[in-house]
């Protein structure tokens, strides 16, 4: 799962238009989170209390489990409807760096659950209560539908915070309802499955504490994505090299075999709960590495940047050059995206050589009232921003949204 990047196959597809292999991905992510602890265990029963073992035929349960897992949908839908249309909102919260603090803080608490620190749980006679709602029948099987989403919360959480977060950022409205459908989906399956053809799922076991081990070390990672710009120094150690692959992903092969996810911290044997310990770290390190890797532009295919504005703009004006600016941030989707598809490619690299460019780098710790100031001139809310200028310092061009080298070479080429 962007962090992404474990969001980076997301962003990845999106950008390629390929809008069903995301949604697949956030398919296999909803049934991921049925294989954990708070939600397989119910499976079996919560199909039985809406009818369907008792149905009269294969289709009246597979109608009945249907209206189930509506349910689940109703619940989870609106919530990607509402993380994009307040996309811009949270956009500009992330670029605090004590909102991304925050926010990293809350995916180590998850994982820190996730590891067996503490339990997340509803209070039992509120489950309870849930568990019993709607009864037997179409309106029952939507009914508690709704309810074991939110019996489910616990483990839904760290998937579901994760993907609201980055559905947030994308500040993509159909995509954020069509994936949170598409979770629920992924989530209700087994519950389909089983209503509908009586399957026999395998007895529960550790297996499942591995699942939310699983779900922990993805959690970590997601913490240090979210905060790695406001970590002096840590970009430089990535490279787009054969080198740092192999490295990255030895470190988490090792973390696997030392236990990180088949070990448990929940025994009295020092020897095993160090190297849980380890494990985690090796494999954080290791996916972490290797997130970044996909993340990473390669040497030679950048840009060569200035963040030197005044000197830049006298500079393109003395020598009756274009003028290129680009306006990004880190917790802009959008800007990523072009910075490794369309900025990274060898033609666009060539064109820019004519050009004065010049980065203004609006992310945490990094925005100057001279970079607001320069940004309000251009009257535009929200990032990305690209302008490009003609020698005589007229607008050439515009880009205000992902698009690809083809059309950005095209733009780079008006310009005189």
């Amino acid at each position: 799962m962007d962090a992404t990047s474990i969001a980076n196959p997301f962003e990845q597809a999106l950008a390629s238009g390929n809008f069903a292999l995301a949604l697949g991905l956030v398919f296999l992510g909803g049934i991921a989170t049925s294989l954990t602890p708070c939600v397989y265990p119910m499976i079996a029963i919560t199909v039985s209390i809406f009818g369907a073992r008792k149905a009269k035929s294969k289709s009246e349960g597979a109608l009945l489990s249907s209206a189930f897992v509506l349910g689940i949908a109703a619940l989870f839908t609106p919530l990607g409807l509402f993380a994009a249309l307040t996309g811009g909102i949270f956009g500009a919260a992330l670029a605090s760096p004590v909102v991304l603090i925050g926010l990293a803080l809350l995916f180590l608490a998850l994982a820190a659950s996730m590891f067996g620190a503490f339990d997340l749980d509803l209070p039992p006679a509120l489950k309870n209560r849930l568990a019993g709602m709607g009864g037997v029948g179409y309106r029952g099987a939507f009914a508690l539908g709704l309810a074991s989403a939110l019996i489910a919360a616990p483990c839904t959480g760290p998937v579901l915070g994760f993907l609201l977060t980055w559905v947030g950022t994308t500040q993509n409205i159909a995509f954020g309802a069509l994936s949170l459908f598409a979770y629920a989906l992924g989530l209700g399956l087994l519950f389909f499955l089983v209503g509908t053809f009586s399957v026999s799922l395998p007895k529960s076991g550790q297996w499942l504490e591995w699942i939310k081990s699983v779900f922990g070390i993805v959690m970590v990672v997601a913490a240090v994505y979210y905060v790695r710009d406001l970590i002096p120094g840590l970009g430089s150690l990535v490279h787009k090299t054969d080198l740092f692959l192999a490295v990255s992903s030895g470190l988490f092969v090792l973390g696997l075999a030392l236990g990180a996810i088949h070990l448990t911290f929940h025994t009295d044997h020092v020897t095993q709960r160090t190297r849980k310990a380890l494990g985690i770290l090796c494999s954080v390190l290791g996916l972490a590495g290797l997130v970044g890797y996909l993340d990473a532009v390669p040497e030679g295919a950048q840009i060569a940047w200035t963040e030197q504005l005044n000197q830049a703009q006298a500079e393109a004006q003395a020598g009756h050059k274009p003028l290129l600016i680009d306006f990004g941030a880190s917790w802009c989707g959008a800007c990523g995206e072009l910075e490794r598809h369309t900025f990274s490619d060898p033609r666009v690299v060539r064109e820019s050589q004519r050009f004065v460019t010049i980065k203004v780098d609006l992310s945490p710790g990094q925005v100057t009232p001279q970079k607001e100031a320069l940004l309000a001139s251009y009257n535009q809310r929200g990032l990305p921003l690209v302008v490009m200028h003609n020698s005589d310092g007229s607008e050439a061009a515009r880009v205000t949204s992902f698009i690809d080298a083809e059309q950005f070479l095209d733009a780079m080429k008006e310009a005189r």
